[in-house]
């Protein structure tokens, strides 16, 4: 989190100076409408649509009312609309504006600046108009909105007045003389039919015969029900006894009761037993079985007789069909008696609905001589009623005529604003900031978006997966060039960051390091100036250190440390001079250098030369540390070739300016051809190192060479500090 907020607040910062431009820019583009805009005052006034009750009449109530009965009607929106009306905005011009007398081109507003600057909104859930007009002149605002108000007050009473007058002369010109002209017509034919059907009252008529059908409807329902009982007794009768019908029941009970048949029964009986005795014992053809059987079939037919006698009707006679119990015969009994019943019942209902029907078609025949009668009544009540209904009417349509009823009403009257409504000042300054800010933001994100430079130590060390030897601080100006050096040296703040450069170089390679190659992606990251202030920090700590600058394009060495710039490497390597001759003292204590010499037209066949090596060799076995300041690496392969002799390469980049894509297409290169990387050094040069401390991005020019009178003071001190340095 913590990490995210810092990482922000750097982005603002960086991109502060934009941001803040294109803020001010905005408010002051704001600022300058609101002066140039002219103020404008609106003034405010509020109508009414009042509901039925604005009228005492029926008729003047239907004429003002509000709601609307279709779907997607509204009537307020076409009041809003008729305000907005030609007529309308004419009357409220002839009233607020009463000496022009209706003349619409005399009054100092048009109507067409009247429908521009008026507004009409629908206060919601309500059945308010509120109306708005704005103009320079507060007054003239007011006066135009009140003249409006009023201008529909008076045209909607017209109006109403206008429909109710209409009304009126409907009626009593050609729908009431229609109506009565009906009436008088209806009542002549009533009267006449009652004559010739000598109807006096069927009400009464019909009224007994209504409450007579009534009675016997009841006695039918209760005789109904009554009668379903007798027949759920019926049938569970004749389920206890199994008997079909209530004869052989009857029967039955006869027989049960008849004493000559109990007797032959019991006989028959006896002999039965006799005779399963008998064939227990024997064969049918035992004399004794026989004797039984034919007296058993002789008693048989005895009793098939007495049956017959006793119910001669009877032509299915059994000898076991008979109640010979008390309970059968009881059952049998009522079942005889319930039949009896269910038969009376069953008349009378019957005789019941025979007078119904009877009542029933004596009541249809009496409204037959009545139906032409109630026709004819009923058109004289309609004729009546509407000739009520038109008068009524009319009376109606004479109240609102002379009412002159509005359903507008005026509830707020307009009064001349105090302060403008337009510009407004809050609101504008209010978008003002909030587009400001936004442009700002966008600003800065589409600035970070097309910025593909380095940020920091930290993007440094991601992106490069390499080790990071340090970061180094803004050097001041004046500090760039070491004449004098105690402008640098003495400045605790700026040599210990490469102090500690110098012992993490030191720290971190295995061996001892002896040869050490400068060297940047593009011009202008400050790798000269790391180089020779490296080295002046080596030489204060009693290294002694060689700079040597191959440079062979552009050499700034010796602008740095302000001495001669020649005899130097060229001459070195060309065999003019010694490498001990050719270096030069500064006033460091421990530090030489080897300026770049006389500028060469192939400078790439300098440094491939052996004798380049040998320069090399020879100065790492003069010297405790030698440092080359190389041309960057996307101007030439100069340093990945001396780097190859050294023992690496020490990159140099700055936040801001090294481009990261080309960062890590270099840092590939060298990894990929097995070059030593020593790892990164971050810079913090900033905006005020003079140009001729970097190199063109577009690309790299050599410098050209300087007069040679130019030289001929610098190589006397060159002779000077060889002869020193042979003598030591």
């Amino acid at each position: 989190m913590e990490k995210g907020i810092s990482t922000v607040l750097a982005v603002m910062k960086r991109r502060s100076l934009p941001a803040i431009a294109a803020f001010v820019a905005v408010i002051g583009g704001a600022i300058a409408y609101l002066a140039v805009t002219p103020s404008k005052y609106e003034a405010y006034a509020r109508l009414m649509l009042d509901d039925k009750r604005v009228s005492v009449s029926e008729l003047g109530r239907d004429l003002t009312q509000v709601s609307a009965n279709a779907p997607g009607i509204s009537p307020l929106a076409d009041q809003a609309e008729l305000i907005k009306s030609q007529r309308v905005l004419e009357r409220a011009i002839a009233i607020a504006f009463p000496q022009t007398k209706g003349d619409v081109s005399q009054s100092p507003v048009s109507t067409a600046e009247l429908s521009y600057n008026l507004k009409v909104k629908n206060v919601p859930a309500t059945n308010i108009l509120e109306l708005s007009y704005q103009s320079r002149d507060p007054q003239l605002a007011a006066k135009i909105l009140n003249a409006i108000s009023k201008a529909m007050v008076e045209e909607n009473k017209e109006a109403i007045s206008l429909e109710a007058k209409n009304v009126r002369v409907f009626l009593k010109t050609k729908q009431l003389p229609e109506a009565e002209n009906l009436l008088k017509g209806a009542e002549q034919k009533e009267k006449k039919y009652k004559q010739d059907n000598d109807i006096v009252s069927v009400e009464e008529q019909t009224k007994s015969l209504v409450q007579s059908i009534a009675a016997v409807e009841d006695k039918e329902r209760t005789l109904s029900a009554q009668l379903q009982e007798i027949e759920a007794k019926d049938e569970d009768l004749r389920k206890i006894t199994n008997t079909a019908n209530p004869n052989n029941a009857y029967s039955s009970v006869r027989r049960g009761q008849d004493d000559e048949i109990k007797r032959l029964r019991a006989k028959l009986s006896e002999l039965d037993n006799k005779l399963i005795e008998a064939r227990s014992r024997g064969t049918e053809e035992n004399p004794t079985v026989i004797r039984l059987v034919e007296e058993r079939n002789a008693l048989d037919a005895v009793l098939s007789e007495q049956l017959k006698r006793v119910s001669p009707n009877d032509q299915s006679v059994s000898t076991n069909n008979f109640a010979g119990d008390q309970l059968s015969q009881d059952l049998n009994s009522k079942l005889v008696l319930n039949n009896i019943e269910k038969s009376a019942v069953s008349k009378s209902l019957k005789d019941l609905q025979d007078k119904k029907k009877d009542l029933q078609r004596r009541l249809e025949e009496l409204p037959r001589k009545q139906q032409e009668l109630t026709v004819l009544t009923r058109e004289r009540e309609a004729a009546a009623a509407s000739l009520k209904f038109l008068q009524g009417k009319l009376e109606q349509a004479q109240l609102t005529e002379a009412q002159q009823v509005s359903n507008i009403r005026e509830i707020e009257k307009a009064v001349v604003p105090s302060s403008p409504s337009e510009p407004k000042q809050k609101v504008i300054l209010a978008l003002a900031s909030v587009f400001g800010s936004m442009l700002a933001v966008g600003i800065v994100l589409l600035l970070e978006v097309m910025d593909n430079t380095l940020r920091d130590a930290a993007e440094a060390e991601e992106l490069l997966q390499l080790s990071l030897l340090g970061i180094l601080p803004r050097l001041p100006g004046k500090t760039l060039v070491l004449e004098p050096a105690s402008r640098f040296l003495d400045n605790m703040d700026l040599v210990e960051p490469y102090r500690t450069l110098f012992k993490t170089l030191e720290f971190r390679s295995s061996k001892q390091l002896r040869v050490i190659v400068v060297s940047s992606t593009i011009s202008g990251e400050g790798k000269s100036v790391v180089a020779s202030h490296l080295a002046a920090v080596a030489g204060m700590l009693s290294w002694r250190t060689l700079m040597i600058d191959a440079d062979l394009r552009r050499p700034t060495q010796h602008t740095l440390f302000n001495i001669a710039p020649g005899p130097g490497m060229t001459e070195v390597l060309e065999g003019n001079v010694s490498l001990l001759d050719a270096v030069q003292p500064t006033d460091i204590e421990n530090l030489d250098v080897l300026t770049c010499g006389e500028l060469h037209g192939r400078p790439s066949q300098l440094l491939e030369s052996i004798a380049m090596k040998s320069l090399m060799a020879e100065a790492a076995e003069n010297y405790d540390l030698v440092i080359i300041d190389t041309p960057p690496l996307t101007a030439c392969a100069d340093a990945a070739t001396l780097a190859q002799e050294g023992d690496g390469v020490m990159l140099i980049t700055r936040p801001g300016f090294t481009d990261k894509e080309v960062l890590s297409r270099c840092v590939w290169d060298l990894t990929q051809n097995r070059i030593p990387i020593l790892g990164v050094v971050v810079n913090g040069m900033t905006q005020l190192t003079p140009q001729k401390y970097r190199y063109p991005i577009p690309g790299y020019q050599p410098r050209l060479p300087k007069p040679a009178k130019q030289l001929i003071g610098a190589g006397e001190n060159a002779k000077n500090y060889g002869n020193r340095m042979r003598h030591k």
